[in-house]
């Protein structure tokens, strides 16, 4: 007989990136709680999505982040916590911490985290010190000695591909494309359902507990330059290119007004620097999920990037 699934809360679950997990956790067969405001039932787009987790068995529970007792007593219902909160309430964590603490039942948290790798990351303001806030949150969850999983999922592929990496359009360029760089430094670029199913599978994993898990598929590692002539390959056609120095993007993070500069400082730490993929997975800190995982079929760069064709 199969061990039981661990029953999971996701705080944060009508989210960007938490619709995808709480998806993923009822679809894997895990008991799947998602913690919601009372306010999001009658909220035009959380309320669809709530509808939605409802038809996948998912149950609700009303709570909030900001209410201690509800969330101590949400927390007791399950085996593990995982946190989807926005950039907004990174730092708001801390209560998360104390409930599972005062709970004393969680087997493993996963905080918001699902992008750079913070504590290798060599980011500019304005998104250092974000960085900071999440290093701060990892810090304090092992402080408390609590059991977690950090997820650096890297780039969302709904984020960057649909224009490849382009700034101020809507669609892939077709004539010409911006390069910040030399456009070599790899970035990694996944699709978010995969995102959810790699973090999924990791709940119940011995190998990833107390671990950084890296979604690092090889196929969607990619320089620019590779991304850029995978897309020229599917359209049949030689884009312009114009590259744009490391020294002018430092400038031009300085002096964009937000969300700009936020942006841009990101495309320098994931495009320029290499953040995603500068340096060597240890398995004193690290494990990477297509290698743990290889069952999972994930969705490359260039299969995702064929729909815009």
């Amino acid at each position: 007989m199969a061990a039981e699934k661990s029953k999971i809360l996701i705080i944060g679950g009508t989210g960007y990136i938490g619709k995808f997990i709480v998806e993923a956790s009822a679809k894997l067969g895990h008991p799947t709680f998602a913690l919601v405001r009372e306010s999001a039932i009658s909220d035009p787009v959380k309320g669809k999505l709530i509808e939605n987790f409802k038809s996948l068995g998912v149950a609700l529970i009303f709570g909030d982040l900001y209410d201690h007792e509800s969330l101590v007593k949400a927390i007791k219902q399950v085996d593990v916590v995982i946190s989807t909160v926005g950039q907004l309430q990174i730092a708001d964590q801390v209560k998360i911490i104390a409930a599972i603490k005062e709970a004393g039942n969680v087997k493993r948290f996963l905080p918001s985290e699902f992008g750079t790798d913070v504590d290798r990351a060599h980011v500019v303001e304005p998104v250092k010190s974000t960085f900071a806030i999440k290093s701060q949150i990892r810090r304090a969850i092992e402080a408390e000695g609590i059991p977690y999983t950090f997820v650096s999922a890297n780039a969302f592929s709904g984020y960057f591909l649909p224009t490849l990496c382009q700034l101020g359009v809507t669609a892939p360029p077709r004539d010409k494309v911006t390069i910040f760089g030399d456009g070599n430094p790899r970035a990694v670029f996944n699709d978010e359902h995969d995102i959810g199913t790699y973090t999924i599978r990791t709940i119940d994993d011995p190998r990833t507990l107390n671990k950084i898990l890296y979604i690092k598929p090889p196929r969607n590692a990619l320089g620019i330059n590779e991304l850029v002539a995978i897309w020229e390959k599917l359209i049949g056609k030689t884009l312009e290119k114009k590259y744009v120095s490391e020294e002018q993007l430092l400038k031009d993070i300085q002096e964009s007004p937000l969300p700009m500069n936020i942006i841009l400082a990101i495309h320098h730490s994931a495009f320029v620097i290499g953040d995603l993929d500068n340096f060597v997975i240890e398995p004193s800190f690290g494990v990477e999920a297509s290698e743990l995982y290889p069952d999972v079929e994930y969705t490359t760069v260039e299969d995702y990037l064929k729909q815009f064709v």
